[in-house]
């Protein structure tokens, strides 16, 4: 009970700096919670967590020259961080850098925007896939897709089925490279893309199902390959690759990953929030 009456004079005592110290800091952890989704980001975060569990059990533990070893490492450790991870880190500030402000309130893509975007994509994927000519789409969501951007042409073009097509022909200058589209226009065209290092891929993948798997590894982007050998659709979302699509499975997914529903996130919150309730209840009739 006094704890209680000391928080509520804390709170009464509260000035509005407070407040606004208080917002920085959540708004602060809220751009940062989508980067620590990358895999890269995440062998970050993983090994100063394992540092600092150990330290502060090697303290615990009153082991005294391992806990003052493990001090003096992570005194030169955030410096060491910042050379070996450098990469990562680039990206991390990247992403703070180019994050637009409908990202930050909230705003999502019209459905209206997306939906021919997505039509005109599964048209030329569709003509491509006949033609046996490869193809390589990204589409980007939260992650930014600036680092990567920056390795081929910049472009700012809509969508249709017949600039996709003249941009993957085999005699095209950006034909081996990425198309990346971002709100609903191609913003780049040619992009080198990481390559998956993954041992669970096929071995008769070659480079541009590599690329299209690798970039989902480090990114939430949703890319769509087409293979120049076999013309068979592929997506890869999340490290996870879906090949031998048909246009219509090809379509379906694209909406389902790139358009949000309003009425299901409503649906969804309303279940987890019921969830909740229902869990609540059950503990106070124990």
């Amino acid at each position: 009970m006094e704890t209680i009456q000391n928080l509520l004079r804390q709170v009464a005592g509260m000035q509005w700096s407070d407040y606004l110290d208080i917002f920085l800091v959540a708004l602060l952890i809220y751009l940062l919670l989508p980067m620590i989704k990358t895999t890269g980001t995440i062998r970050v975060v993983r090994v100063v967590v394992v540092l600092l569990l150990i330290t502060a059990l090697t303290e615990a533990l009153k082991l005294y020259t391992t806990h003052f070893l493990l001090s003096q490492v992570l005194q030169v450790g955030l410096l060491a961080l910042i050379v070996l991870f450098q990469p990562e880190l680039r990206r991390m500030l990247d992403h703070l850098g180019s994050m637009r402000f409908q990202k930050l309130f909230g705003i999502h893509r019209d459905e209206q925007v997306m939906i021919p975007v997505i039509t005109q994509t599964v048209a030329a994927c569709e003509a491509m896939s006949r033609e046996r000519v490869g193809a390589l789409i990204v589409f980007e969501r939260e992650s930014p897709m600036d680092e990567f951007m920056r390795t081929g042409t910049m472009l700012d073009a809509q969508v249709s089925e017949q600039l996709i097509r003249n941009i993957f022909f085999v005699k095209a200058p950006l034909h081996d490279g990425a198309m990346i589209v971002r709100d609903g226009r191609i913003a780049a065209a040619g992009c080198v893309l990481p390559l998956s290092s993954s041992d669970r891929l096929s071995a008769d993948l070659g480079t541009r199902h590599r690329a299209g798997v690798g970039m989902s590894e480090v990114s939430d982007a949703v890319v769509v390959i087409v293979s120049e050998e076999t013309g068979a659709i592929s997506v890869a979302v999340g490290g996870m690759l879906k090949r031998h699509l048909a246009p219509q499975t090809l379509e379906r997914l694209l909406r389902n990953e790139l358009i949000v529903d309003e009425e299901k996130e409503k649906a969804k919150t309303l279940r987890l929030r019921l969830h909740k309730k229902e869990k609540g209840g059950d503990g106070d009739e124990e």
